[in-house]
């Protein structure tokens, strides 16, 4: 039996759901299979950026997010560094995504992965034209010039699911991906990891006593070569995982793990261990996130190390990157170029923040302890600590994805598509649109459209116009916001900023371009 749809999501983890909720909130038919009929309970992907709480605002569940947190409201999300372990003499608390508050929404939030994907998946729960096959294993993928199909099963049964589209999201060891033929490669550190779950109220007492309230408490050892040995709060009491370096032979039963925490933190501690699991440490990028009718999201595109928060985040980001345009094509304003971008602007992120903000956090963090010995030179060392912590908080400020090179966006010349950049408040074509009030009260974000906005201030009735009838000959959805060129707007350094649904803006200018409707073929990918 075959069932027909406009998209098959396989892949039922947070990424796989985001997607169908994106879709389903814009009306469009999906199926979503993923094998685990339940929850699991390793708090993994706890850290969710700014940018991942805008998505859950868009959604209208972002209330719920923060509700379903284990944290208390306004407890400190960031980190501690110590020198050789957390009992050490030597550590910081720095400045972390704090510093760029301002050029978002919503501000950023911390709770285990099993927590949000309850929320995701209510959410998916209430959209009438979202399946859910929980339980249901995918086995086969193929695609013709018109569909592509997957093969499910369950128990012995076994169904075909159509699309017109589909989207492994079906994490590191996806079929999707290798079905379709597409490779992968990056950099392998190979070094086994450890990660264990456990439960102890000493150890919250003892970090308390030291330091302020943290989320993250990270040594930094002389013998690890750059690699963490770091604790993470689940909660506040008693709740706790910590990820460190292992010998590549270590198993659950031969290995001394309360050793090895104790060694972690300087001082003992009584621990209950809930969990003890192992991971290698490992870069991988897919060469390319598109096979004709299929695409890769997530995990199946990308997968690193669980350091800074990066990879349930930027699958978050694909998930909102894709999900607008497929819905886009599939209601016959977007062009085959805009599914075509998702490649163009979401893989060169993700290439950077594998090789500049992991591999070189783990290459530069070794090359420093190699290099900086309290024990050899005392104030060569400190001079230099004081340098590490001005580091973190920098790499917060320069984590800032943009599309300037997207096929889709009226870039500046020479543009590319990178993680690299800088926090303004100035619109800038391909950027992130940062928040700002309009002359009623409401933020910008409040007025944002479902499909293009674009934001008139003191901006002449004929620009105006030129758009409104460039879309509407287009069929593209185009919301007008009006306000005056004063206060705050004036930050933005343009009268004019088209911003399309996932927040990006796609051109900036102060008066009627030569030609609205080129802009808007090209924005919508059929120029």
């Amino acid at each position: 039996m075959t069932k027909r749809f406009q998209v098959v999501i396989v892949g039922g983890g947070p990424v796989g759901v985001a997607l169908a909720v994106q879709l389903g909130m814009r009306g469009i038919s999906c199926a979503l299979v993923e094998s685990r009929t339940e929850l699991g309970r390793i708090p993994k992907g706890q850290n969710l950026t700014h940018r991942t709480l805008e998505h859950f605002y868009f959604m209208g569940i972002v209330d719920e997010l923060r509700a379903a947190r284990f944290l208390p409201p306004g407890f400190a999300i960031g980190e501690i560094t110590s020198y050789g372990d957390l009992n050490g003499e030597y550590w910081f608390a720095p400045a972390g995504r704090e510093l760029v508050h301002d050029f978002y929404f919503q501000r950023n939030d911390r709770l285990p992965q099993y927590q949000m994907e309850k929320v995701l998946r209510a959410k998916m729960a209430t959209l009438p034209n979202v399946e859910s096959r929980f339980g249901w294993t995918a086995t086969k993928v193929e695609q013709d010039p018109d569909s592509a199909h997957v093969t499910i099963t369950r128990d012995g049964a076994t169904e075909v699911l159509e699309g017109e589209y589909l989207v492994g999201c079906d994490g590191g060891h996806s079929i999707v991906r290798e079905q379709i033929g597409i490779p992968r490669s990056g950099h392998d550190f190979d070094q086994l990891m450890v990660l264990i779950v456990l439960r102890s109220r000493e150890l919250h007492d003892e970090l308390g006593k030291r330091f302020p309230p943290k989320s993250i408490y990270r040594a930094m050892h002389p013998d690890l070569n750059g690699y963490w040995k770091f604790f993470g709060r689940i909660d506040v009491g008693e709740g706790f995982f910590f990820h460190a370096p292992v010998p590549k032979d270590t198993t659950r039963d031969n290995f001394d793990f309360m050793g090895l925490l104790h060694e972690a933190t300087g001082f003992p501690f009584k621990a209950e261990l809930d969990h003890v699991g192992f991971w290698d440490l490992r870069v991988a990028v897919a060469e390319k996130y598109q096979v004709g009718r299929v695409f890769i999201a997530g995990d199946a595109a990308h997968s690193h190390p669980p350091y800074g928060g990066f990879g349930l985040n930027n699958g978050l980001e694909d998930a909102v990157n894709l999900g607008w345009k497929l819905a886009a094509k599939l209601d016959g304003w977007g062009g085959d170029t805009l599914l075509q971008s998702y490649s163009d602007e979401r893989r060169p992120i993700f290439m950077e923040v594998a090789e500049d903000f992991i591999a070189a956090r783990i290459r530069n963090d070794g090359a420093f302890l190699n290099r900086y010995n309290p024990a050899r030179d005392k104030a060569e060392f400190e001079t230099a600590w004081k340098g590490q912590e001005s580091d973190v908080g920098n790499r917060a400020q320069v984590y800032e994805p943009s599309y300037e090179g997207s096929p889709v966006v009226i870039g500046p010349p020479g543009g590319k598509s990178t993680a690299h950049g800088k926090h303004v408040f100035k619109a800038r074509a391909g950027h992130h649109l940062a928040p700002q009030k309009l002359s009623s009260g409401k933020d910008v974000f409040e007025e944002l459209g479902r499909g293009f906005t674009l934001f008139a201030f003191d901006a002449g009735d004929a620009a105006v116009r030129g758009f409104e009838q460039a879309a509407g000959s287009l069929k593209v959805p185009l919301k007008i916001v009006r306000d005056s060129y004063a206060e705050g707007r004036t930050k933005y350094e343009s009268r004019m900023i088209l911003v399309r649904p996932d927040q990006f803006i796609v051109w900036i200018g102060d008066a009627a371009p030569a030609d609205a409707g080129l802009i808007m073929r090209k924005v919508a990918g059929r120029g």
